[in-house]
């Protein structure tokens, strides 16, 4: 049996031959050689040159199709920070962006010496991003204003340097705009997520807005606003993760249980996980304000005690929420009641910030760190399995992703506050499974 590890193995077999015609003992030495495969850690084994760019994936560099090739009137515009993307099927994939800002050819390299007197070029190189679209899309400051886009502001001037449009979009497999909600953006003011509770027949879409402290909820063609979770622009800062649970302080992400109920994440400046029943109200709440381990140098190391939470998953089986307590750098694990169960380390302070988590089908966890810029695999108990990604810009590598979705066909969407918009990733043919984010779990909908 070939075994792993192994390259060649050298047996030494004697054979004693007795010749009784002369008396005389013969060894002779007979060499048996066993080849072996050797140690590959490829997505598909056996593979003759190249290199992998995306692990088990292939770009499709033309989705999706830039808008101002599909709308009319936003010739030289292009979409601002990709806050998150779902995708119902991969013929109907939503992103939810922050705005437009202006499309501009990426610029020459260019000597900063004369300049600025620094001895250095930028760009750093064709494959790196130029631009942060993070720090050029609206919103501003969280209290700033209650516009979505203010005449002037640190970002420039509204309908010159930024635009407040087309914050829900919806592409088909090939990247045409099929369908954009500009119905609903007057309500939105910074788009943090957006989902579809896979437990649910009606496919209702939800979007959470932590500059509005709220969660709503459409009718899965857009036509209503069903339900409004949290008061829109009012913020409650809770001590005790029980109190005020109707207001949010900047809510994050959610996710749903197999009931129909969901937890949300609450969030940037609260530091609890909400849990709600199927019909909205609440049900309960967990989570204690603590310590930043970035800015203290150390981590909190209390169970339940948080800071900057950003990111949950849910396990289909357990029924176990996993908790992203981002600034300090682990996994918390608790039960549906908020009790802990346990929580490893992502990685060391100041060089690891996990944005979000991914967790499909087979219940391992998959984050994204944005430091380093790779999607990590995690099994259920925590052990590190996989990793794959980089810096780049579109096409050529990750850069903020903030949003992770796979569609039934196994493709992998990132939407990304760095390069801007929405990336897709094809399952490459003959690529280890087990390398590859899960499917989602859509019970509801078969």
């Amino acid at each position: 049996m070939k075994q792993l590890g192994i390259g060649l193995v050298v047996g030494v077999v004697a054979a004693y031959l007795y010749f009784s015609s002369n008396a005389t003992q013969e060894i002779i030495e007979v060499e048996v050689v066993q080849e072996q495969g050797a140690v590959s850690y490829a997505a598909i084994p056996g593979t003759l040159g190249g290199q992998e760019y995306w692990g088990a994936y292939d770009v499709d560099p033309s989705w999706p199709i830039d808008i101002a090739e599909q709308i009319e009137g936003h010739e030289g515009w292009t979409w601002g920070a990709g806050q998150s993307v779902f995708a119902e099927s991969p013929d109907r994939v939503f992103v939810l962006v922050r705005g437009e800002i202006p499309s501009f050819e990426r610029p020459r390299n260019v000597d900063l010496r004369e300049s600025t007197g620094i001895p250095a070029n930028f760009p750093v190189s064709n494959f790196v991003p130029w631009r942060n679209t993070t720090n050029t899309s609206l919103p501003v400051g969280v209290h700033d204003t209650d516009e979505n886009c203010p005449e002037t502001s640190a970002r420039g001037v509204c309908g010159v340097d930024v635009r407040w449009e087309h914050a829900i979009l919806v592409f088909n497999r090939d990247g045409e705009l099929i369908e954009s909600w500009t119905q609903w953006d007057y309500l939105l003011r910074r788009p943090h997520a957006i989902y579809i509770n896979p437990y649910d027949p009606e496919k209702h879409v939800w979007i959470v807005d932590d500059y509005r402290h709220a969660i709503f909820k459409f009718s899965n063609d857009g036509s209503e606003l069903v339900q409004t979770i949290g008061e829109p622009n009012v913020w409650v800062q809770s001590v005790d993760p029980e109190d005020d649970l109707e207001h949010f302080y900047r809510p994050t992400f959610m996710a749903f249980r197999p009931d129909g109920g969901f937890y949300v994440s609450d969030g940037y400046l609260n530091t609890r996980v909400v849990r709600f029943n199927a019909d909205g109200t609440p049900h309960s709440a967990w989570g204690q304000p603590g310590i930043n381990g970035v800015r203290e140098g150390r981590p909190e190391d209390r169970p339940g005690y948080m800071f900057n939470v950003h990111g949950l998953a849910v396990d289909h089986v357990t029924g176990h929420i996993f908790v992203n307590d981002r600034n300090n750098n682990r996994v918390q694990v608790f039960d549906e009641d908020g009790n802990y169960v346990r929580e490893w380390s992502v990685g060391d302070l100041g060089r690891s910030n996990i944005h979000l988590f991914w967790m499909g089908e087979d219940r391992a966890l998959w984050a994204f760190d944005q430091n380093t810029q790779k999607m990590l695999k995690y099994s259920n108990d925590g052990e590190f399995l996989y990793q794959f990604g980089g810096m780049g810009g579109r096409g050529f590598g990750f850069f903020g992703v903030h949003g992770i979705n796979v569609d039934q066909e196994g493709n992998l969407y990132v939407a990304e506050v760095g390069n801007g918009g929405a990336q897709k990733f094809i399952p490459r043919e003959g690529a280890n499974p087990d390398l590859m984010l899960a499917k989602p779990i859509f019970s509801a909908w078969e």
